[in-house]
């Protein structure tokens, strides 16, 4: 197959989108009506303080599987809930960082240090017109990225990338995610590597399960969903059990500040914030290509860049609204930028990113990696289609967000109210029903309770919980991907070594790991 036709196919994955719902002959009114309802349910869920886009996505997974089923016309809509609520809750978290000093998502932290200000200042409907602004701006710029590169980047992978360049591409993922995540490379790794181990039980091509102690309830190995709702969400909501207990006391926001003077955002003053917008837009998109690194570290890249930019009478941190939007545009790119990795790769970006691959495998038909766009004029490739189709609902939330964003964005601020000793009890039990719900068996309650005290642990020993996660969704790839290139080495133990590119993908890991490994000793120096 010839380079001009993955370059056909990234041709097509922009301008034929709506093709898809016409070729699966899915029903365009529920795909976009999913795509609403969760672009709604984000900015509810980001205004929420507790609750985040991952968070509403993992509840969602099981309840939209049990309603759609497992057939490929439910695919479409489930992937659209999904885009929708992540878009949504970047959106979102900017309300209550705006309004009460308490960011709804972690990447709206750096939001509070200019938007509250201004919230005080009497101009909180200014500062939520700049960041609805600043953010749909940025996440806009950052889809026409995926929808260009994520193509090309597959052309390289599938065209020029064995069996063993690939497994030391997958390796090098997982050692960029390790090293770069949480505070210590170190615990980064053991967290891969347990992610790698957990994974290994009851799985492979032998003849006997692995691991299983010679039981059927590990024959088969822990379920995928189960093991990252318990990690990811209910390690999560026993350690704000546990901070809620030792803290003892009402962390409610205070009453929001009353409105004065001005609070339109005019054009002139658009204009005036488009060149912060510009580069946050560009530091986000780099930062959401690289898998693992998240929207916290593109906002703070933003924002200190955007520091350095500004010449205004108004100083970053004293309710400047160019301080605004340099966040919220940065952590906003992030959201489309993180799908090149998986839609080119087949490796998650961040944490929303792992839900939409867990609705691809559990519904089946769509494998996200290079394959995605392969192009050929004899025949429809399905999973071509579907990224159509993905394409298209990205482009319709972004649509959505344009017109009514700002509107129900400045109407969600009672949400970050609400207190956590009411929230966190409601997110366990929505958790738990919908684990049940996806599985039908008591035993994935237990295995999802022994998960969450997993990620608790982790949480208490600082150990990062998105490597473990990473780790636990490609070690099937992985281990399929190694087996097939030392078969076709012949058998070979140096397989991973004969080529030159998986040489360098080693050697690149191997050097991330020792660069993030003596940086903190270099810093302390």
């Amino acid at each position: 197959m010839g380079v001009f036709d993955y370059v056909w196919a990234g041709v097509l994955a922009v301008f034929a989108g709506p093709v898809a719902f016409e070729v699966l002959g899915i029903g365009v009114p529920i795909t976009v009506l999913m795509t609403a309802a969760g672009f709604l349910l984000g900015i509810i869920g980001g205004a929420t303080p507790g609750l985040a886009g991952p968070f509403l996505m993992a509840v969602s997974l099981p309840i939209l599987l049990s309603v759609f089923g497992f057939t490929p016309d439910a695919l479409l809509p489930v992937l659209g809930f999904l885009v929708g609520v992540m878009k949504g809750a970047t959106v979102g978290g900017a309300v209550p960082a705006i309004l009460f000093n308490t960011p709804g998502t972690p990447d709206a932290m750096l939001t509070t240090l200019d938007g509250h200000p201004m919230a005080r200042n009497g101009q909180a409907g200014k500062a939520l017109r700049t960041a609805h602004f600043a953010s749909v701006t940025g996440d806009t710029f950052s889809d026409l990225v995926l929808f260009t590169c994520a193509p090309f980047l597959a052309i390289v992978v599938e065209a020029y990338l064995g069996f063993g360049e690939k497994a030391a591409l997958i390796l090098l993922s997982l050692a960029f995610v390790a090293a770069v995540v949480g505070a210590s490379p170190m615990k980064g790794l053991i967290a891969a590597f347990l992610g790698l181990f957990i994974a290994s039980v009851g799985t492979g091509e032998d003849v006997y399960s692995r691991l299983s102690l010679g039981t059927d309830t590990l024959s088969t190995g822990f379920p995928l969903i189960t093991a990252v709702l318990g990690v990811l969400i209910l390690g999560e909501v026993l350690y704000s059990f546990e901070q809620m207990w030792r803290n003892r006391r009402d962390d409610r926001p205070a009453g929001e500040a009353p409105q004065s003077g001005d609070n339109r955002l005019t054009w002139g003053e658009r204009r005036r914030l488009m060149p912060f917008i510009s580069v946050s837009a560009l530091i986000g998109t780099g930062i959401g290509a690289l898998p693992g690194i998240g929207s916290t570290l593109a906002a703070t890249l933003g924002y200190a860049t955007g520091q350095k930019m500004h010449k205004g009478p108004v100083p970053f941190g004293k309710g400047t609204p160019e301080g605004v939007a340099a966040t919220e545009a940065a952590n906003s790119s992030v959201s489309g930028a993180n799908l090149i990795p998986v839609l080119s790769l087949g490796i998650p970006g961040n944490v929303g990113a792992v839900f939409l691959i867990l609705a691809a495998e559990s519904i089946g038909g769509f494998n996200p990696g290079p394959s995605v766009f392969r192009f050929s004029t004899a025949e429809v490739n399905p999973e071509l289609v579907i990224a159509f189709g993905l394409f298209t609902t990205m482009m319709l939330a972004n649509v959505l967000n344009w017109i009514v964003g700002g509107q129900i964005m400045r109407a969600t601020g009672v949400m970050a109210r609400i207190p956590k000793p009411v929230l966190m009890p409601i997110v366990l039990l929505l958790t738990l029903t919908a684990i049940y719900v996806q599985e039908t068996d008591f035993t994935a309650l237990y295995f999802a309770m022994g998960f969450a005290l997993l990620g608790w642990g982790m949480r208490k020993l600082a150990v990062p919980v998105l490597p473990f996660v990473i780790a636990f969704i490609l070690a099937g790839n992985l281990e399929q991907t190694v087996r097939q290139a030392f078969a076709a080495s012949g058998g070979d133990p140096l397989f991973l070594f004969k080529s030159p590119l998986s040489v360098v993908f080693l050697l690149l890991g191997l050097l991330v790991i020792l660069f993030f490994l003596r940086k903190p000793a270099s810093e302390g120096s």
